[in-house]
């Protein structure tokens, strides 16, 4: 008799939207057309910003209708971006993703005047106009926050005419790469047998080390078959980035990610300079996992091996099982985290089968019109799974947090977006490491948390040393398929301190890493460093605090802030941090370092 599990593995998307197969679905976005269109020829026929009530009433009306008509649109995408992640091969889905992307430029089009139109008002008109209607003053962080992005915005005429051209430029060659890596297969052998599994199905994690060499190696063989087609895809979204940042008035191409994260340059120079000082560190726990695992050093497919280790929890780790130990850990540090991520679970907001066909990676996005969120995985019966389930558990409770607020506060940066999923996974890793009962766990837990350290400080470093890179490379032409690979190297050596086996790289890491394709996003890599030392940093601030409800609350005072203030400033003003002074970032690093301490004492 067949167990049956006690949380579903497959989400539920019907209640959301008509599905896309239905003609209703088409229906909606030939509805949604119509209403951006409508939209345009209010926004071109708003009057002058003044401190006007009359003026300001027209913006509130306008400005009221247009979160209503963006936060059905977001959902859209996200509905049909769940369904074409759940069934990579559906043509048809492909399609219909095409046909709402043709419709971006509209809500473009509505943004670019907005904030062209508000670039050139003066702090001090902006601040009376807010005043003078309610809805105004609500969302006056919105239109201050419009007023910066007017520097990243061409002409109007000429932002317009881009934005259009973006569907089956930018834009297409981010779906190229979906629909490339979604198609693909990787042949490994199984039980004797060679089978095709999708990227997604392909672990690093087995403790057998053949198994990973060989799903290393597989993995790699399928992805060279499309590295050059990835080339193009790379080569023209950073080409277009930086024909675009030619004609505004930006120093180089991290202006863009860093305004998009609202974040300061000297936030960002702090964080990799201290984590370039203190990495080491990291090094010695890498060599030290290399000796128990029995090599000299490891190579890239060894850096997630589970340790050899007996009496520690069982390498298979059930989806139920992790269900419990995600939602008993939340519980410890807030019940109403914990309680969210329940309703999450039993509801059939995530989609976690382990099956092929299903897009690598995961994710989660909301629906902001019904107040909910869906979580994309594959879970594998592992504690990397599992971590990975509370990530995005964090990023569905940070929309949640936020469902009440206006829609343009709840569209938070994603530094800031990091900072609650890894908070979360932060909860679940400290829970667990104080309930080890064993040495054999104590150190399974510790060998998680310091792979995710790694991932953070090194893998990551990686990726943004072979984006800054290959960005300015590019200014000079096109690069090859060789030259990425080379850069690639370059980045994982120095990055993580050459401290793998000299044959143990990943040059074509640039390939199957999905975060490089992302177009609507310049740099996604970083703010995950980011969002990792923050919530390290005001995770181990609960100390602090003489009751954990008073820190869980100033804990959601943060998320709220996310969206209506600038990074820095949220931070500073709920829990006191200066981003901009290594202080704060050394003593983030200074947790992982006890935890690297630990790990070597228990393994003396």
């Amino acid at each position: 008799m067949t167990e049956v599990a006690a949380y579903p593995l497959t989400w539920e998307l019907d209640s959301l939207y008509p599905h896309p197969d239905h003609s209703d679905f088409e229906n909606c976005l030939d509805q949604m057309k119509v209403s951006l269109e409508s939209l345009i020829e209010r926004v071109e026929a708003l009057p002058e910003v003044t401190a006007s009530e009359a003026s300001a009433a027209v913006w509130g009306d306008f400005l009221t209708d247009y979160q209503a008509a963006t936060a059905d649109l977001s959902g859209l995408f996200a509905f049909l971006e769940c369904h074409c992640a759940e069934d990579a091969y559906n043509k048809h889905f492909q399609v219909l993703m095409a046909r709402l992307a043709s419709i971006r430029p509209l809500r473009e089009n509505i943004e670019t005047q907005l904030q062209l139109t508000l670039r050139d008002v003066t702090d001090e008109v902006l601040q009376q106009f807010a005043h003078a209607d309610s809805r105004l003053q609500e969302i006056h962080f919105f239109l201050e926050d419009s007023k910066r992005n007017a520097k990243l915005r061409l002409p109007k005429d000429q932002e317009i005419l881009a934005s259009e051209l973006a569907v089956d430029g930018l834009h297409a060659w981010g779906r190229l790469y979906d629909r490339l890596s979604g198609e693909l297969k990787i042949r490994v052998m199984e039980k004797g047998e060679l089978v095709d599994r999708s990227p997604g199905q392909i672990q690093f994690d087995s403790p057998q080390r053949a198994i990973r060499e060989n799903n290393f190696y597989a993995a790699n063989k399928a992805w060279a078959t499309i590295a050059d087609s990835c080339a193009d895809a790379l080569n023209h979204l950073a080409g277009t980035r930086l024909t675009t940042y030619k004609h505004l008035p930006v120093n180089d191409h991290l202006d863009a990610p860093l305004i998009y994260n609202r974040m300061e340059r000297a936030t960002l120079d702090t964080m990799w300079s201290v984590i370039t000082e203190r990495k080491q560190k990291l090094v010695s726990y890498l060599d030290k996992k290399a000796e128990l695992l029995g090599l000299s050093k490891l190579c890239w497919y060894d850096v997630n091996a589970p340790l050899p280790l007996s009496g520690g929890e069982s390498a298979e780790l059930p989806y139920d099982r992790a269900c419990e130990l995600v939602v008993n850990s939340f519980e410890k540090f807030s019940p109403d985290l914990s309680q969210f991520s329940e309703k999450a679970l039993r509801e059939r907001w995530i989609e976690v089968e382990n099956r092929p066909g299903k897009r690598q990676g995961g994710f989660c996005t909301g629906f902001p019109v019904q107040k909910q969120s869906r979580i994309f995985m594959t879970y594998t019966n592992s504690a990397d799974s599992m971590s990975t389930l509370a990530h995005e558990l964090g990023h569905a409770y940070h929309s949640y947090v936020l469902k009440d607020e206006p829609f343009v506060l709840s569209d938070y940066p994603m530094n800031l977006a990091e900072t609650a999923s890894t908070f979360a996974e932060a909860v679940l890793g400290e829970q667990r490491l104080s309930a080890a009962q064993t040495r054999e766990e104590e150190l399974q837990i510790l060998d998680g948390m310091l792979g995710d350290s790694v991932a953070f400080m090194l893998n990551i470093h990686t990726r943004f040393l072979f984006e800054d890179r290959l960005h300015k490379e590019r200014l000079d032409g096109e690069l090859t398929s060789e030259r990425f690979s080379e850069l690639m190297l370059e980045a994982q050596k120095e990055a993580y301190l050459n401290s793998l086996d000299d044959k143990g790289w990943n040059p074509l890491f640039w390939v199957s890493k999905l975060h490089f394709y992302i177009s609507e996003l310049p740099f996604y890599n970083f703010p995950y460093t980011f969002g990792y030392l923050l919530s390290l940093g005001v995770y181990a601030l609960s100390d602090t605090f003489s009751d954990q409800t008073e820190f869980a609350d100033k804990y959601r005072e943060l998320l709220i802030a996310t969206g209506c203030q600038l990074t820095e400033e949220a931070v500073a003003n709920t829990f006191g941090y200066h981003l901009g002074e290594a202080e704060f970032w050394n003593k983030s690093i200074d947790i992982i370092d006890r935890r690297v301490d630990r790990f070597l004492e228990l393994t003396q």
